[in-house]
């Protein structure tokens, strides 16, 4: 069975065909500090984890541990390079499963060995996350329950280059690889942030199937390799109007556009724009004339859980359920992967 995760954020409504349709939560977020300790005090899932496990009992409820900013912005860094800390770490982990009853933890550090979003890094941190996920990994194991221990991984070189993949992947029980902002802040060209494929003329050749591959081939088994998907968009503007805006160079980095359910209401095919198809990415952009709009719908997320079955990975997610309130996105994934 394939698995179909969604990051459910603190304003995220599951609802009882979400839960049966999903086979994995991923609450978002939970908050690692730096002296070790976890703090997911402030998150609604508490009150509704009995009647979600209620309508799916097989559903896995993992909470997504992120740095609380800005104070604790150094936090996976610190934590990993310590064996105290991350003895520390493990043991909150542990404390956090048996008194609100997750059933394991998934870390979004981004990224390893990487000064980026305001935090600090270093070359050892390559070592030490692999140190980090295995102290978890065994006090959770400790406990006499197999409690799941899973990571979101950037989508390309850099990030297999900054871990233990292969080590890694012995440890963790899946990798939520995020191939989404393919194309984003850091690129001044319109085009598909998370692209099934890439298109031709594409000078930044990333894309799902590429990132997939590049993962496996570094040493993760297909079965723990699960795809992400967009909910949302992201947005280029004052863009020239040629090939309706495809793959043209901006001023700007593409910063978040509307989500999903906002883009049904009042963008596609509708106000000045138009809904393009690109069949080599199999993925659909907006434009206007100026402003180009890449997002995953429908179509796009069938070609995806189409690829996951046919190359057998092990799943699908998508970053963030509230991003599609009328539940459509989940409901085409949900279809196509069990059709």
């Amino acid at each position: 069975m394939k698995k179909l995760l969604g990051y459910v954020g603190n304003t995220g409504v599951v609802t009882e065909e979400d839960a049966k349709r999903l086979t994995h939560i991923n609450v978002a977020f939970g908050h690692l500090y730096t002296d070790g300790s976890i703090h997911v005090d402030h998150l609604n899932i508490h009150e509704r984890m009995d009647q979600i496990r209620a309508w799916n009992p097989d559903i896995k409820i993992l909470v997504s541990l992120v740095p609380l900013m800005p104070e604790h912005a150094d936090a996976f860094t610190a934590c990993a390079a310590s064996p105290d800390l991350r003895k520390k770490a493990a043991q909150s982990c542990v404390e956090m499963v048996e008194k609100y009853h997750f059933d394991g933890v998934d870390f979004d550090w981004e990224y390893p060995c990487v000064p980026s979003n305001g935090m600090s890094s270093s070359p050892a941190d390559k070592e030490n996350f692999t140190l980090f996920c295995q102290e978890v990994r065994d006090a959770l194991d400790a406990l006499g329950k197999h409690y799941l221990v899973t990571i979101a991984a950037g989508a390309d070189l850099y990030y297999v280059e900054s871990v233990e993949l292969p080590k890694l992947a012995k440890i963790l029980d899946h990798i939520c690889l995020m191939t989404y902002d393919l194309k984003c802040g850091f690129h001044a060209l319109a085009g598909h942030h998370t692209a099934l494929y890439s298109s031709t003329g594409d000078v930044f050749r990333n894309s799902c199937d590429q990132a997939l591959r590049l993962f496996h081939e570094a040493g993760v088994p297909k079965e723990k390799l699960l795809m992400g998907a967009g909910f949302y968009s992201r947005k280029w503007e004052g863009i020239a109007d040629r090939n309706h805006g495809l793959l043209q160079i901006c001023k700007t980095g593409g910063g978040y556009g509307p989500d999903y359910g906002d883009l049904e209401r009042d963008y596609i095919n509708k106000n000045g724009f138009v809904r393009y198809w690109d069949d080599e990415a199999k993925a659909p952009w907006l434009f206007d004339g100026s402003t180009f709009l890449s997002y995953d719908d429908e179509e796009s997320l069938r070609e995806k859980c189409e690829y996951v079955k046919r190359e057998d990975y092990g799943g699908i997610f998508y970053w963030e359920h509230k991003c599609d309130p009328s539940g459509k996105l989940l409901k085409t994934m949900a279809e196509t992967l069990k059709a």
